[in-house]
């Protein structure tokens, strides 16, 4: 099933199921939901968001009643049966070699492969130029081949459902020993992220695979659970894990401000200055992130967290005093 892959693969299956919907219901007059669920392994809410998708797509899918009924065109569009534009096959195109340079995924490269077929002969040059015009590599300056391994070995496990043995080292240093049922990997801000469900808490648990000392994948098949890193992501939300902060900065970082920042969360100072309101999730990070910026960044709210960064750049002073 679709769940059983990483995120690279997540994007790509739902880019190839979105255009096999359209082609579907293109060839045929009408489709059920269910039909489609069990065609795509996927379940009838997930056909019914892929439906949405599409109709924001500006392609008007509706719901016919009847026993001739279920989904399909609305009858007065007209549709091109070439669904995908040269832009589209560009965008497409610098996504999945993005992604690419770091898996060497066989199905994904199968993909890339397809997307260079529908292109014509004379537009072959103008796609590869424009498509390497953008580039999108997820892994950080000077990784090691050790960390992409790690990668590689994790995407393997999840795609083949294997339960892995990991050493951990958490934010506080705490080495421990856990056996989890890897999901689904995540990128998010600089680093990768791995969504599992750990045995030694019997709860889902969020790993940074930098931290990950030793991982085995063992060749024991476990049987993948219902909850997925959205829902996940939405209850830590939800549950009081994300602080609101109002931080000031110096004109010198304007150019990183407003990379990172909407206008709208951004107040400019007659100096120069910024000051942004925005959320972070409330943990470690979030004092590394605001203490490499150094004295180009201040804290205004809220009060324990400047409290904390006075503790530590105490001891970041009284370090290199000795």
């Amino acid at each position: 099933m679709a769940g059983n892959y990483d995120p690279a693969m997540l994007v790509y299956m739902k880019l190839e199921r979105l255009l096999s919907i359209v082609i579907m219901l293109l060839n045929r007059k009408r489709v059920r939901a269910q039909e489609l669920a069990d065609h795509f392994e996927v379940s009838c809410r997930t056909i019914y968001r892929d439906i949405e998708t599409i109709n924001k797509a500006g392609i008007p899918i509706v719901t016919y009643q009847g026993n001739s009924g279920g989904l399909g065109i609305v009858d007065s569009y007209k549709l091109d049966r070439q669904v995908l534009t040269l832009q589209d096959m560009v965008t497409m195109l610098s996504v999945l070699q993005g992604v690419n340079s770091t898996f060497k995924d066989k199905q994904i490269s199968s993909a890339i492969e397809k997307i260079h077929a529908l292109v014509p002969a004379n537009k072959q040059e103008y796609v590869d130029n424009h498509a390497e015009q953008i580039m999108i590599d997820v892994m950080p300056w000077g990784s090691s081949p050790a960390h992409k391994e790690k990668l590689l070995s994790l995407q393997r496990a999840i795609a083949e459902n294997l339960l892995c043995t990991i050493s951990y080292q958490d934010s506080n240093g705490t080495a421990t020993s856990r056996n989890i049922e890897p999901m689904t990997l995540i990128f998010k801000a600089t680093a990768w992220y791995l969504f599992s469900y750990c045995s030694k808490r019997h709860d889902f648990r969020l790993f940074k695979v930098n931290r990950i000392n030793r991982l085995e994948v063992t060749s024991q098949v476990f049987s993948r659970r219902n909850t997925e890193y959205q829902q996940y992501d939405s209850m830590m939300n939800e549950s009081g894990t994300v602080i609101s902060l109002v931080v000031r900065f110096s004109r010198k970082i304007r150019h990183i401000v407003e990379e990172y920042f909407e206008q709208s969360q951004i107040i400019i100072h007659e100096n120069g200055d910024m000051q942004a309101s925005f959320e972070l999730p409330d943990n470690d990070w979030v004092l590394s992130y605001l203490l490499s910026l150094g004295d180009d960044a201040e804290v205004i709210k809220p009060q324990h967290l400047r409290l904390l960064l006075q503790k530590k750049a105490r001891n970041i002073v009284r370090l290199y005093q000795t």
